[in-house]
C-alpha cells in the first residue's frame, strides 16, 4: 500500500518542520504530515525493522556514509588483510584497543529507546541490524539479530572459542603497559586512526586455550554473513506485514538484499534515512530526517501502549 506524499528527500530535517495543528483544527488534518502517515503504517503493526550506522550516529559513533561518514576518509579493514599478515593484525589492535573504549562507552540514544518502545509493543517482528556497537539491547530491545556480530565479543580463528572483548581489553592493557598512543579520530567500528609510529612495539596477545588467531567477532569487509543467518532475516522478512529502514544507505548488499526480497515480495518498504538510499526506488515512503527526534515523534503518534 503506497503513502503518498510521504516521500520527501531534503523536506523533513526535524519534526519541527512537520506543519502545526492550528487550535480548534480537525484531527484528521493532523494525519496528512509525512511522519503521521509513516505511524499509521506502523500502528499496524507486524514491522519489522533494519538499521544501520545512522541510528547510532546520534550516540557518537561515526558512520561510513552518512553525514559524519562525508568528513572522514575510513578504509576499512578486510578479511583477507587481517588474516594475511601479522603486521596488518597488529596495526588493527593497536588502533581497536583505542577505538573499542569509545564504542564500549557509548550510550543509547533517542533512536534507539524508541525502536524498544516499538518492540514493546508488540509492533515489531524482529529487529535485523547492521551495527556491531549492542545499543539496541543496551536500550531494553531483546531479540536482536546482529548481522555483522558484536564488537564486544572476540573469536578465536582456531577454536572457535568467543570471550568477551572486556577480557582481551585487560589482557591487551596488561601486555602494553606503557603503551600511551592517543587517537586521532575514530572510524566505525571502533577503528582509531593512529600515528604509524604508536603501532611499532605494540603487542598483540593470542587465544588464552588454544593460542589461535583472535579476531573480533565481526563481519569484516571481503567476509560473509554466516548463511543461517542470512535465512533466519530471509524468514523473517517473509513474515513480517511491512519493513522499517532506519539510518542505512544501503550501499551494501548485505542489507540491501532484504529490501529487495520486501519490494518482490509486495511488502511495503519505509525508509527513515540522512540523505538518499540504494533502497529509495523500493520504498512506498521515505523520510529524510535525523533519526532520534524521527523516532521520538513516530512513537508519540501512536496509539498509547496497554498493559
Amino acid at each position: 500500500m503506497a503513502l503518498a506524499g510521504v516521500r520527501q528527500h531534503g523536506g523533513v530535517t526535524s519534526l519541527a518542520e512537520d506543519p502545526p495543528r492550528s487550535p480548534g483544527a480537525p484531527a484528521a488534518a493532523a494525519q496528512t504530515t509525512p511522519l503521521a502517515k509513516l505511524a499509521g503504517l506502523v500502528a499496524r503493526g507486524e514491522v519489522l525493522i533494519l538499521t544501520g550506522a545512522g541510528i547510532s550516529t546520534e550516540s557518537g559513533i561515526p558512520d561510513y556514509r552518512g553525514p559524519t561518514g562525508l568528513a572522514r576518509r575510513a578504509e576499512p579493514m578486510t578479511y583477507q588483510t587481517f588474516t594475511g599478515s601479522a603486521a596488518a593484525r597488529q596495526r588493527y589492535w593497536a588502533r581497536s584497543h583505542l577505538g573499542w573504549r569509545h564504542i564500549a562507552g557509548a550510550a543509547p540514544n533517542a533512536g534507539h529507546r524508541a525502536v524498544a518502545a516499538l518492540a514493546a509493543r508488540g509492533l515489531v517482528t524482529g529487529i535485523i541490524t547492521q551495527n556491531v556497537d549492542g545499543l539496541h539491547q543496551a536500550a531494553g530491545a531483546s531479540g536482536v539479530t546482529e548481522l555483522h556480530g558484536n564488537i564486544g565479543r572476540v573469536a578465536c580463528l582456531g577454536c572457535g572459542q568467543r570471550t568477551p572483548r572486556a577480557d582481551l581489553d585487560r589482557r591487551l592493557r596488561a601486555a602494553n603497559p606503557r603503551w600511551d598512543a592517543r587517537a586521532s579520530q575514530i572510524n566505525p567500528d571502533g577503528d582509531a586512526v593512529l600515528d604509524p609510529g604508536a603501532v611499532t612495539g605494540f603487542r598483540v596477545v593470542d587465544c588464552g586455550s588454544c593460542g589461535g588467531l583472535l579476531k573480533p567477532d565481526v563481519v569484516f569487509f571481503g567476509e560473509n554473513v554466516p548463511p543461517p543467518r542470512v535465512a533466519e532475516c530471509y524468514e523473517m522478512v517473509g513474515r513480517s506485514g511491512a519493513l522499517l529502514v532506519l539510518g542505512s544507505s544501503l550501499t551494501v548488499m548485505s542489507g540491501y538484499r532484504f529490501v529487495r526480497r520486501a519490494a518482490q515480495q509486495g511488502t511495503p518498504v519505509a525508509i527513515i534515512n540522512q540523505g538518499q538510499t540504494r533502497g529509495d526506488c523500493h520504498a512506498t515512503a521515505v523520510l529524510d530526517a535525523p533519526l532520534g527526534p524521527a523516532l521520538t515523534g513516530l512513537v508519540a503518534l501512536l496509539p498509547a501502549a496497554t498493559s
